[in-house]
């Protein structure tokens, strides 16, 4: 049973094991710890990859090194790992990396068909008592044990391991074989592609009580869940769709949610970076294990801002009719769209990476209401950004067609009546589009259609406070 596993790995937690501060190592292999580390770098991609760089000093000797470099990412893709230095002539022979840790339920796995002990503590006296024991199993969480004649099924007493198991590490860790000309203590430049490190663009816009006009703030969400912290890193990001190999990789180490840490006050230059953006934070930050950080990337004031009430397709989708023959058409609730232009004379102008944009306004007290959210894609620098917030609770629209005739066998001619209400204060303009199927050629409208494209007709139609306004027209397509 699990149970039985469970308080096997709790006797555990007194672990004493022979040898242990060697760890797997080799006798002749040199550790390099995150002490030795001069500097690291972390440039955090879209689609969970960072490039991590990673700068240690090193003392080798000459001829072949064992190295062993701990703390890196659990998360690392091995395949990608380059050692470099700039002031020394090395060659890399080989490299391994060791992703299975050490853990209670990993020594126990790794202890099978070995000897290990079980030590008893008599509950009266506090004398211990040790017995020699065999691992049978821990197939299916379950511990068994063959101590002298006897089969345990469930951990009797503490248990005591005479050495840790070959490639079992305390932490990640990437172990290299090189070869060095000349002994001294030389800097060397370890470069891997991870997983387990992410970022997204938030943004919160705060609308204008005539909502002319929005203040904008961008924050950039970074979740760390590679296995190690980062301490002082040079952050980067970047923005765009980088191509990579579908591959199966050994996935990160499973890490529980963190917290969040919020830095309010560093902003991020932006430059472009082949063809996508890169951000770069203007100093030094430590990104810990298991958490997620946001830094502020952007704010702008006074960006104007254009609201709008939006119907589509009310009156026919592609030939099918929507509605056409009901005697009540249903109401349709108009999409209510905010839209500005990312431009310095619209007090903007930077490349702005995807994500999502929540937007608020003040109520008559003066408090945020939260009044809608859309994601935006990656918008470059003089492009858009159109906002779909929800459905507006006033203005509606009903849509019947009135006449259909058919010309010929590929030709129909059909009108259209669309009523508007409007239960605001105040007058509103509505947007009205609608795709037409095939070739047309609008033949009556109470109001000039825009021939947005080739399939598009749109109408601007004024509906008065707490009023109604109908559009109507007659249009003829051929299939």
């Amino acid at each position: 049973m699990r149970s039985n596993f469970l308080a096997a790995t709790a006797l555990i937690s007194g672990l004493a094991v022979a040898g242990l501060t060697g760890g797997a190592a080799s006798a002749d292999e040199a550790t390099v710890t995150p002490e030795q580390q001069t500097s690291v770098a972390v440039t955090i991609y879209n689609n969970d990859l960072a490039l991590i760089r990673d700068s240690r000093k090193v003392n080798l000797i000459q001829g072949e090194n064992d190295l062993a470099f701990v703390e890196v990412s659990g998360g690392m893709r091995p395949e990608t790992a380059l050692l470099t230095s700039k002031d020394a002539q090395i060659s890399v022979i080989e490299q391994n990396f060791d992703f299975d840790l050490l853990t209670s339920q990993k020594i126990l796995e790794k202890s099978v068909g070995q000897k290990i002990r079980v030590i008893r503590t008599n509950s009266e006296t506090g004398a211990d008592t040790a017995e020699e024991a065999t691992v049978l199993s821990v197939a299916d969480g379950n511990v068994v044990l063959q101590i002298g004649d006897r089969i345990e099924t469930a951990a009797p007493g503490r248990l005591v391991f005479s050495a840790v198991p070959a490639n079992l590490r305390a932490r990640p860790t990437l172990v290299v074989r090189l070869n060095s000309p000349q002994a001294g203590e030389v800097p060397l430049v370890l470069s891997y592609l991870s997983r387990g490190l992410s970022w997204s663009a938030d943004y919160v816009a705060e609308l204008s009580p005539d909502e002319k006009t929005i203040n904008l703030n961008g924050w950039v969400t970074l979740t760390n869940q590679s296995g190690i912290t980062y301490k002082d890193a040079k952050l980067q990001l970047v923005a765009g769709n980088i191509n990579q190999v579908q591959q199966e990789f050994a996935r990160p180490l499973n890490m529980a949610a963190g917290a969040t840490d919020v830095m309010p006050a560093p902003k991020m230059r932006e430059q472009a970076a082949f063809e996508y953006h890169l951000y770069s934070l203007d100093r030094p930050t430590t990104i810990n294990e298991n958490q997620t950080k946001q830094v502020a990337l952007l704010d702008a004031i006074g960006i104007p801002v254009t609201k709008t009430y939006l119907f589509e397709n009310l009156s026919q989708r592609y030939g099918s009719y929507f509605d056409r023959n009901a005697s009540d058409p249903k109401r349709v609730n108009a999409s209510i769209r905010v839209k500005f232009d990312n431009s310095e004379a619209a007090k903007l102008g930077m490349p702005l990476p995807q994500g999502t944009m929540r937007v608020y306004k003040a109520d008559d007290t003066g408090e945020a209401i939260f009044v809608g959210e859309d994601h935006i894609d990656h918008t470059p620098k003089n492009e858009h950004v159109d906002l779909t917030l929800g459905e507006a609770f006033d203005v509606t629209a009903r849509a019947k067609q009135a006449t259909f005739d058919k010309i010929s066998d590929k030709v129909f001619e059909s009108s259209y009546e669309i009523e508007l209400k409007n239960a605001k204060k105040e007058a509103v303009t509505a947007t009205l589009r609608e795709v037409l199927p095939g070739q047309w050629k609008m033949l009556e409208e109470s109001a000039t259609h825009e021939q947005v494209n080739a399939q598009t007709a749109q109408w601007q139609i004024q509906v008065p406070a707490e009023g109604s306004a109908k559009l109507t027209y007659k249009v003829r397509v051929s299939m």
